[in-house]
């Protein structure tokens, strides 16, 4: 049993640490680009990851019954894996011939 519990914690410590650098990257990446796809990438990121946490912890500390934190998980899981689907398809801006060339407004 307790084997059992070490090894989840132990992966929902994984999911969090690497959910939370994919989330961290796909942030910087919309805010230095301004591209909605990225940033429904991180939103669906942190949503899944958000998710896997909390489900987990609310079983483990607040005693809440698997079932229910299970399904919690699960409703987190769908609406970012939409959110993520979404990020496929989303449009992103045409980037400037500023962005392109390297040359910033002002540097004339």
């Amino acid at each position: 049993m307790y084997g059992s519990t070490t090894l989840l914690t132990a992966a929902k410590a994984v999911t969090l640490l690497f959910g939370g650098i994919l989330t961290l990257l796909s942030l910087r990446a919309y805010r230095r680009t301004g591209s909605p796809a990225l940033r429904a990438l991180a939103v669906g990121i942190g949503l899944v990851t958000t998710g896997a946490i909390l489900g987990g912890a609310l079983h483990q500390i607040l005693g809440l019954p698997l079932e229910a934190s299970a399904t919690l998980q699960s409703v987190f899981t769908a609406i970012g894996f939409g959110v993520l689907t979404y990020s496929l398809y989303t449009e992103s801006p045409a980037p400037s011939r500023d962005r392109q060339s390297g040359h910033q407004m002002g540097d004339d």
